[in-house]
C-alpha cells in the first residue's frame, strides 16, 4: 500500500502504518521502544490535549488527540506482537464495559437522573472488579495520578458510604487541626514527621475544596498561574524604581507584592 498517495487517512491506516513502523526495515527508533520507554510520552500527550480544552482550541484539540490516539496505537501493537492482544481487543473491552456499565440504556434498568447513574455506575464497576469493600475501591484508584486528583478520588468513595463531615465547617477545623500539628513538627525538626503531618494539611485541603465545589487541581493550577502574574508585575515595579530584585530584602518585596495584589493581578 502507498500511504503517500492518500489524500484521506483512516483509523485502519493509523493501525497499518505504525504496525510498519514496527516491523522490520521500519524505523529503527520506533522499533526499540517498549512500554516503559514512550510511558511518559503518553502522559505528556494527555496534558497537551487538556491543554487545547483548556484553551478552547478546536483545531489544537484535534491535532493532540491524534497524538494520544497514536500512543494508544502505539501501546496496542506491542502486546500485538507479543500476541497477547491487539487494538480490536482493546476496542472490544470498552465496548463490553460502556454495555455493562450502561444497564439504562442497553437493558431495562431505570436511571433517569445523573446521581442514579453515576451509583449504578460505581455499584457495577465495584462488582465487575470484584471489589467488596469501600476500602479496596479505593486502593483501586491509580497511583499514578496527580496525588491532589487521587485525594479527591478517595474522599468522594468514603464520602458515597457516609464517612464524611456534614459541613464544610468540619472539613475547615480539620484543616486548622492539621496545621497545628504541622507546626509542632516544624518545632521538633523531624524530617518523617515534617513530611507525614504535611501530607495531612494537603489532604484536608483538598476535602475542604471538595465541599465547596472547587476541582483542588484547576485551584492549584490557576494559583500557580496568579503567582506568575503578580512576581512578573513585582519586577517590573522593581526596574521601573531602579529596585534589584536580586538585593532587595524581604520587606521591599513583600510591599511590591502587595501593590500589584492591591491593582487586581
Amino acid at each position: 500500500m502507498n500511504f503517500q498517495e492518500k489524500e484521506q487517512y483512516t483509523f485502519n491506516d493509523l493501525v497499518a502504518i505504525m504496525k510498519l513502523l514496527r516491523a522490520p526495515g521500519g524505523c529503527p527508533w520506533d522499533i526499540e521502544q517498549t512500554h516503559k520507554s514512550i510511558r511518559q510520552n503518553f502522559i505528556e500527550e494527555t496534558y497537551e490535549v487538556v491543554e487545547a480544552i483548556d484553551n478552547g482550541d478546536a483545531k489544537l484539540l484535534q491535532e493532540e488527540l491524534g497524538d494520544v490516539l497514536l500512543q494508544v496505537v502505539f501501546h496496542a501493537e506491542i502486546e500485538s506482537e507479543n500476541n497477547s492482544f491487539d487494538i480490536n481487543d482493546v476496542a472490544d473491552g470498552i465496548c463490553k464495559k460502556l454495555i455493562i456499565r450502561h444497564p439504562h440504556v442497553f437493558s431495562n434498568v431505570i436511571a433517569d437522573t445523573t446521581d442514579k447513574v453515576l451509583k449504578n455506575w460505581d455499584d457495577i464497576k465495584m462488582k465487575t472488579k470484584s471489589q467488596s469493600t469501600q476500602a479496596q475501591a479505593m486502593d483501586s484508584v491509580s497511583k499514578a495520578l496527580p496525588s491532589l486528583m487521587r485525594s479527591q478520588k478517595i474522599q468522594q468513595k468514603a464520602s458515597k458510604i457516609g464517612f464524611d463531615w456534614d459541613s464544610v465547617d468540619g472539613a475547615l477545623d480539620k484543616l486548622d487541626e492539621e496545621v497545628a500539628e504541622l507546626k509542632e513538627a516544624i518545632e521538633t525538626g523531624n524530617q518523617h514527621s515534617l513530611e507525614d503531618e504535611m501530607g495531612d494539611v494537603l489532604f484536608s485541603a483538598v476535602n475542604v475544596s471538595r465541599f465547596i465545589k472547587t476541582d483542588p487541581e484547576k485551584a492549584l493550577y490557576n494559583a500557580c498561574n496568579k503567582f506568575i502574574t503578580r512576581f512578573n508585575a513585582v519586577e517590573n515595579m522593581a526596574e521601573q524604581r531602579g529596585i534589584s530584585i536580586k538585593d532587595a530584602d524581604i520587606h521591599e518585596l513583600d510591599g511590591l507584592w502587595d501593590e500589584a495584589k492591591k491593582s487586581g493581578l
